[in-house]
């Protein structure tokens, strides 16, 4: 069963991934929880995908950073994958 505290966390993701993209309604973010936390998988067009990556993967160290720093107030860990298709 998913944490209530996950919900919000998955909820801000979405929209600064919306943000980031050109087609914000291929936008897909799908919650894996585990134990201590959870880990979000996104999913976006394909032709969106390096957006989210960015250049040497400075835009997702900055998403992994963003909810890393949520998750160490919640003490829970959270982590993040770019589902590349």
């Amino acid at each position: 069963m998913p944490d209530p505290r996950d919900v919000p966390i998955c909820k801000l993701l979405h929209k600064i991934v919306c943000v980031m993209v050109d087609r914000p309604e291929f936008v897909v973010i799908k919650t894996l929880v585990a134990e201590d936390g959870a880990s979000f998988a996104i999913e976006v067009h394909p032709e969106d995908t390096g957006k989210i990556i960015g250049r040497q993967g400075r835009n997702a160290k900055s998403l992994r950073t963003i909810v890393s720093a949520v998750g160490s107030k919640l003490h829970r860990r959270y982590t993040i994958e770019v589902d590349e298709a």
